[in-house]
């Protein structure tokens, strides 16, 4: 059959949850076995998130091909189980990249580049590229923003041009926000039908809409709604606000989502979706056997979605436990030698996570000191392992100013070093390491223990690595290297052998743990802390 496409765009507030909507639609097209992937266009200008400060835009989501990407590809893997790749997040930055290097080119044969057709038609290609690879029947495209946003007019006006392009195959379902006013005790549809309104201007007519709400909206309510929108009633889904994001599939089924839009695409399938795994796992996640606290050491705890795969590996490395984990996001610059056991004294594993610069490493470093010497559960990642490294370089081998060239370009003992192959790298974005690498785990280790094989691939996102001038003298005093590059021999993890759970990987693992495939590493400690 021809693939088709969903546009889904938002209304009357950002963050309402596109990408969740968008994902669990997904998952329920996936469980009827149907082929399907999901793609991110964000408006803003930058050509990747990979530059942006993670207080503003949360995680930096990393593909295995090496695609600095928006967070939400993160729940598109996670809620599908597939890898998604460069082409599955495209910016405003990128789109216009493209376009002036064409002009440069000369392609465009001397005529004036515009909006329109120049900058849409590239949109217009981008979102037509995973289709056209014959490998999905179904692509869902999520347009960041809000309709409205001047930013976001490209993106619609494409939508619009595809709509009329690809006529029965190609639908546009619309997010928006109902709100609750306490006072009069009504919810309120006004915010609604402006968000239509300003996307009918656009020229795109919504064929669903998903309504976000605290409250159950009644037949009436929907039926206005509908009438208002020019939208068939049984096209108005609600998606009442659930007690994790992964209850949301179940919840828009039960709506009726999935088979309005087999319907409307034209799209024959009788049989309900296959979603037991699924609901086994909100069993378990909803009837944990026991608590766990576990702490998360970081300096971007105030905003949670800079962490959030690790959030969401928590989760299910929880699940496959038969335990919730109670993690404490604690701010890494609030730590100190004085009261780092006053933080931590009730923890029953400690977490150190990754990030840049010299903002709360001390803080870092004095929670990994804490763990190894109170024999706590350890699993630092990224920056978390190079913090593991300078702690027992400092306080093992006795090497008191022994640090990260990142953050002391005068140490001594540059126990973590720049990279080789970033020694003369100038520009910032997508200059990092980046992607899927591979990994040989030494035999006899608590990594092969774990991940129950010599050759692994992880995803990476980093500059500096540990050096290995030090590696023999710190083997021999007991903290040993699990984990190495076969081509480079960049050491990959670390491990402690007679602490009761100690270990450290400069990959990322958080960017492959899935629903229904929680990663190997998570899992391993979250059972040894559930084991205290």
């Amino acid at each position: 059959m021809n693939t088709r496409y969903i546009f889904v765009t938002g209304g009357v507030a950002s963050s309402l949850g596109k990408g969740i909507v968008a994902a669990s639609l997904a998952k329920l097209l996936q469980a009827r076995g149907i082929s399907v992937t999901i793609q991110k266009f964000d408006p803003y200008i930058n050509i990747d998130p990979d530059t942006l400060n993670p207080y503003e835009h949360g995680e930096c989501y990393v593909t295995s091909d090496g695609a600095v990407s928006d967070l939400d590809l993160g729940h598109y893997e996670r809620f599908l189980g597939i890898e998604t790749s460069q082409a599955n997040n495209v910016t405003t930055g990128r789109i216009y990249q493209s376009v002036i290097d064409k002009e440069r080119r000369g392609d465009y044969l001397g005529k004036t580049v515009q909006v329109i057709p120049h900058i849409t038609d590239e949109i217009k290609r981008r979102m037509k590229l995973l289709g056209n690879s014959k490998k999905y029947d179904v692509v869902i495209t999520e347009i960041g923003g809000t309709v409205g946003d001047i930013e976001s007019f490209p993106y619609i006006e494409s939508v619009r041009q595809l709509k009329w392009e690809l006529g029965d195959d190609c639908l546009c379902i619309h997010l928006t926000y109902v709100p609750y006013l306490a006072a009069s005790h009504e919810l309120k549809t006004k915010p609604t039908q402006h968000s239509v309104k300003s996307l009918l201007q656009s020229g795109v007519q919504p064929d669903i809409l998903v309504l976000r709400t605290e409250h159950n909206l009644s037949e009436d309510l929907r039926g206005k709604v509908g009438l208002f929108c020019n939208v068939a009633k049984n096209a108005v889904i609600q998606c009442v606000d659930a007690s994790t994001i992964y209850e949301v599939p179940l919840l828009l089924h039960k709506e009726g989502l999935d088979a309005v839009v087999l319907r409307k695409l034209g799209i024959p399938n009788d049989w309900e979706p296959d979603m037991k795994e699924w609901i086994s796992f909100l069993d378990r996640y909803k009837n944990p056997k026991k608590v766990v606290k576990v702490a998360l050491v970081g300096k971007y705890v105030e905003i949670p979605d800079a962490y959030k795969s690790i959030l969401e590996s928590f989760v299910h490395a929880g699940v496959a436990n038969d335990c919730k984990v109670d993690l404490r996001l604690i701010q890494s610059e609030n730590l100190t030698a004085e009261n780092v056991a006053e933080y931590l004294a009730d923890m029953k594993g400690i977490m150190v996570a990754p990030g840049f610069g010299n903002r709360g490493i001390d803080g870092k470093i004095e929670a990994v000191r804490y763990a190894r010497e109170n024999n706590i559960p350890f699993f630092g990642i990224c920056l978390g392992m190079q913090c593991a490294v300078i702690e027992f370089a400092r306080n093992v081998l006795g090497y008191a100013d022994a640090n990260s060239t990142e953050m002391d370009s005068r140490s001594e003992h540059k126990v973590v070093d720049l990279m080789e192959d970033q020694k003369n790298i100038s520009g910032m974005g997508g200059t990092m390491r980046l992607g899927a690498y591979p990994c040989e785990i030494k035999k006899g280790s608590l990594a092969e223990q774990v991940y129950g094989a010599n050759a692994i691939s992880e995803r990476h996102r980093h500059r500096y690595e540990f050096n290995n001038d030090y590696l023999a003298e710190f083997e021999k005093n007991g903290m040993v290297a699990s984990g190495f590059n076969p081509d480079t021999r960049l050491v990959e993890m670390v491990e402690i052998p007679s602490h009761r759970f100690f270990i450290a990987s400069q990959f990322h693992p958080e960017l492959q743990s899935t629903v229904l495939k929680p990663h190997p590493l998570f899992v391993a400690f979250v059972k040894a802390v559930a084991e205290l």
